[in-house]
């Protein structure tokens, strides 16, 4: 889910960029910084949309810090969101798939009985008799978050195509 959060963030900078464009490389330097990045706590921060305040720099050794106050849109997985992927390999075990900057694994036992897996096929896929269906390298599918791990600059997450409308997009 996506959210838009209020945060703060320490920037340091090396004297050479004091310089009357200090703010235009602040506002450079930050974007660089934390777009993209992940904080387990937060989540993904996937873009900075303003910057409030930007603090007076406090000089340390080597340069000066400067405190910037920003919104940025913020995603968080939680369990029971359903979300659309990219599948980013199969093996026997399940299918990683890519749903954001998220990885999330899908374990044969969240996939619906109908799939085999086909180590003989290039790539490796899962394919269902029934229905004609294949999972390979680079299908869409839409999946359910049953679980997350977070760590300090990662999240992972489980999902399942065993439910009704979930599968191959």
């Amino acid at each position: 889910m996506f959210f838009l959060k209020e945060l703060v963030q320490v920037v340091t900078l090396h004297p050479s960029y004091f310089t009357p464009a200090l703010k235009d490389y602040l506002h450079t330097r930050l974007r660089d910084t934390v777009e993209g990045s992940c904080s387990g706590k937060l989540g993904y921060i996937i873009s900075v949309l303003s910057i409030d305040d930007i603090g007076r720099g406090k000089v340390i050794e080597g340069g000066a810090e400067f405190r910037i106050s920003y919104k940025a849109i913020v995603y968080r997985p939680f369990r029971g969101e359903v979300v659309d992927g990219v599948v980013a390999s199969v093996n026997k075990m399940g299918v990683f798939a890519d749903v954001g900057p998220l990885q999330c694994f899908i374990s044969t036992h969240l996939i619906p009985s109908d799939f085999a897996f086909d180590p003989n096929a290039n790539p490796p896929c899962l394919t269902s008799a029934e229905e004609n269906l294949t999972i390979e390298k680079g299908a869409h599918i839409r999946l359910k978050i049953v679980g997350t791990r977070v760590d300090a600059t990662e999240i992972f997450a489980i999902g399942t195509i065993k439910e009704d409308y979930l599968g191959v997009v």
